[in-house]
């Protein structure tokens, strides 16, 4: 669903109030969070989709990282899960479905999570997902707009999911490339997310169906119940070393653009400076909806290059310093062609 419907529809509804809520849909965080004690709070999320790729392990296996990692992206340890399950009962056959929950559960067994059970029904459509809970500090949540002026801005996995799996319905995607893909779908963002608590962060996101320049958007401007409020910073990107998949130039200069990437434009292009600059085929790929994208953190500028290293030891060998944090204009991500010398 896009932004601008998701935005209209959560506009103005009220829930209880509870002092325990920590982070609720009210503002624009990546998973819900309830205190249970003071040394301990939840981190509740839930993601599902249709099929991206023909093989059914592996797309068992993305729905699940992607699902897991909202988890990540506040600070927290995923700790159980539960199925969520569409499936067209007359059109396949149920070999496929356990498959698909084999790729699922291979996937949480590398997370060290539980599968505690689920629930499924018949649908036209075959659609997979999960809920998931983690646990974490209540002190230690990482939030997504709570990011500092002179913070650098460093981004773990490429883009371009969208519009690789748009060419793959048409059959225009190398293997080579799809392979590539595939591999980062199906990681974790396990690694990057525990190497973010250890250094400090000020925000993290992690990129999914808004786009870069969407979840940028969120963690920019300030956004309570669909009602926007005065931004504290802008954001600075460089285009140049924004890691992007291999054929994505090509293929979205070939027009092979999904339709959730219209819809993040529409919504947020409002957000974006040097629009004119900025070629189109571009744009189209910064704002690209992505699945199981890499975790996009705000972290002091000192700390940056830290984070960087542990990352690229770690096997995280996309993680890039993309842009910083700027003071003004507030509420504008602006775009650099290149960063600077």
């Amino acid at each position: 669903m896009g932004p601008g419907v998701l935005d209209k529809a959560l506009c103005g509804l009220i829930t209880r109030k509870d002092p325990n809520l920590i982070a609720g849909f009210q503002k624009a965080e990546d998973a819900g969070v309830y205190k249970i004690r003071d040394d301990l709070a939840l981190v509740l999320t839930v993601d599902f989709f249709t099929p991206i790729v023909d093989d059914p392990y592996i797309f068992g296996q993305i729905a699940a990282a992607n699902a897991l990692s909202d988890v990540y992206a506040m600070g927290g340890k995923p700790i159980c899960a539960m199925n969520i399950v569409c499936f067209p009962i007359k059109k396949l056959d149920t070999s496929v479905l356990q498959t698909i929950l084999k790729g699922g559960i291979d996937k949480l067994t590398e997370a060290e999570v539980t599968l505690v059970g689920g629930h499924s029904v018949e649908d036209e459509e075959l659609k997979y997902g999960l809920a998931v809970t983690g646990i974490v500090h209540p002190d230690k949540v990482i939030f997504n707009q709570v990011a500092r002026v002179g913070d650098k801005i460093i981004l773990t996995k490429p883009i371009g999911t969208g519009i690789i799996n748009t060419a793959l319905k048409a059959g225009i995607v190398s293997q080579e490339v799809l392979n590539i893909v595939i591999k980062s779908m199906i990681t974790l963002n396990r690694i990057p997310s525990e190497i973010m608590q250890q250094v400090g962060v000020s925000a993290c996101t992690d990129i999914t169906g808004f786009g870069l320049l969407g979840h940028l958007a969120e963690m920019m401007a300030g956004e309570t119940n669909g009602v926007m409020y005065s931004s504290k910073v802008g954001m600075k990107i460089y285009c140049d070393k924004v890691p992007i998949f291999p054929e994505v130039e090509k293929l979205a200069k070939m027009g092979m653009i999904p339709g959730g990437t219209y819809r993040n434009k529409e919504f947020r292009v409002p957000f974006i400076e040097n629009k004119r600059e900025t070629p189109d085929f571009l744009i189209d790929i910064l704002f690209d909806p992505q699945t199981s994208g890499g975790l996009l953190i705000c972290v002091a500028k000192e700390k940056a290059e830290q984070m960087l290293k542990k990352m690229t030891t770690s096997g995280i060998e996309y993680a890039t310093i993309i842009g910083e944090v700027i003071d003004s204009p507030k509420g504008k991500i602006i775009l650099h062609q290149k960063a600077n010398s």
